[in-house]
């Protein structure tokens, strides 16, 4: 099974995260699938490849609720085609 969550990057103190598709029984610092959007807590900047995005949630990728609150901010939901 795939999810979309954070990978923690930066430094000490310093963290800024990367979203990105990754088996669901990897580590946090595992190999990632694809990476998927960028995100900065401390300047509150985010990145987002949309249609990257949409594709695995199309195919069945499971966001982990921090990274569905920043989608849902992001308003990706309102473009992902309802069945």
């Amino acid at each position: 099974m795939v999810k979309l969550r954070l990978k923690r990057c930066g430094r000490k103190q310093r963290a800024v995260y990367r979203i990105v598709a990754i088996d669901v029984r990897s580590r946090r610092e595992g190999k990632d699938l694809r990476k998927v959007g960028f995100y900065d807590p401390m300047n509150n900047q985010t990145y987002l490849n949309v249609p990257a995005i949409l594709y695995l949630l199309e195919k069945g990728a499971q966001p982990t609720g921090t990274v569905q609150n920043l989608l849902k901010k992001a308003e990706v939901f309102k473009e992902l085609p309802s069945i």
